[in-house]
């Protein structure tokens, strides 16, 4: 028995899913989004961090309309910060200059969605994706037929797997809470201190921050909530929140995003800058690519494949450069101990930190 019928089916409501359900629906498709959660945004497990317009456009030549795509209005906008310090093992610290912003990413998250519904888009919570045959997707909430599926369900997405999509190889654990306090209005990352192949970040909210660690399982050999409990132990950090994990995808994208009539954005896709983790902007530009190239498919028979040639077209050059800079870092910074940290940080600069963190070549 089919319960629900739709043009596309979109599988979670994160930024990348309501942002392609958004733009597919302004074309006039009948747009379901079905998401596993009761509630959208909650809990939260990313840094809550957005470089500005001007940032991406610099990062992403090549995006389209990036004013028009992240028209975020002022009132989400908690904290805005102009630079990222950066700590060595040693305490020595760097400015590496980068304007942006901080979210309170739940209700970032149901901003994006109610966006979505306005547009027409129909939305589902409570509604775990199970399988998918022959155009119709099991869920607990019954069988819904579609003419195109998307997959936004995170790092280990079930649809990317039903559709025999490449899966996200070596995932970095993270963990994020919120601190109380009063912070700097910068982004703080420290490398080293931790243990091996660990970092730590601290990005400035209202009389709070929100505070975490992740780590590359290749190097670091614990678990992510003892490096955690050191992080917060050594900065002195009052914890007002409970820690809440999950993975992140940590070597660029996946080789393929569609297959049939399902394509797969944002987490789901690899689609994370590499050296930083990084994903919200790259989840809004691909899901606007995703959602326009869907609609279009359904109202004028356009090719699916052309989402992948786009994203890539816009994306994909500066997400390899990322992630060869984290292979060099991983390789030489992280593998040889604090002091190889500390020397490699130290022999790059602020120039080529600064180049690192946004997805340019550093050398030469």
């Amino acid at each position: 028995m089919i319960n629900i019928k739709t043009d596309i089916l979109i599988v979670g409501s994160g930024p990348a899913g309501s942002t392609a359900a958004k733009y597919a629906s302004r074309s006039g498709a009948s747009v379901t989004v079905i998401e596993r959660r009761s509630e959208i945004g909650i809990p939260v497990r990313c840094g809550e961090f957005m470089p500005s317009n001007h940032e991406i456009k610099d990062m992403f030549p090549k995006v389209k309309d990036v004013d028009g795509t992240f028209s975020i209005p002022d009132r989400f906008k908690i904290v805005k910060t102009n630079a990222v310090k950066v700590i060595d093992p040693n305490g020595k610290e760097t400015n590496l200059p980068l304007d942006g912003y901080t979210i309170n990413r739940d209700v970032f998250d149901q901003y994006l969605a109610s966006e979505a519904r306005k547009a027409g888009a129909v939305l589902i919570k409570n509604c775990m994706f199970y399988n998918t045959e022959n155009n119709v997707a099991i869920t607990s909430h019954g069988k819904i037929e579609y003419k195109v599926i998307i997959g936004a369900d995170g790092p280990g997405s079930r649809v990317a797997r039903a559709l025999g999509l490449p899966k996200n190889n070596h995932l970095y654990p993270a963990i994020t809470a919120q601190a109380k306090g009063n912070f700097e209005k910068c982004v703080v990352m420290f490398f080293g201190g931790i243990a091996p192949g660990a970092y730590g970040w601290i990005i400035p909210k209202n009389g709070q921050a929100n505070v975490g660690v992740g780590f590359s399982p290749k190097i670091a050999s614990s678990t992510i909530k003892k490096y955690f409990n050191i992080f917060v132990e050594r900065n002195n950090l009052k914890i007002i929140s409970e820690p809440r994990g999950k993975y992140v995808p940590s070597e660029g994208p996946i080789s393929q995003t569609v297959s049939g009539n399902g394509m797969v954005v944002g987490d789901s896709a690899g689609h994370v800058i590499s050296v930083n983790g990084g994903g919200i902007p790259l989840a809004i530009i691909a899901g606007r690519i995703c959602g326009e190239v869907a609609s279009d498919n359904i109202l004028n028979g356009r090719s699916l494949n052309d989402y992948e040639n786009e994203w890539q077209r816009v994306m994909l050059k500066p997400l390899k450069i990322a992630s060869f800079n984290k292979k060099l870092a991983d390789t030489f910074a992280f593998s040889g101990g604090e002091w190889r940290t500390s020397l490699c940080m130290r022999l790059l600069g602020q120039r080529r930190m600064t180049n690192l963190i946004k997805c340019r070549h550093i050398f030469p």
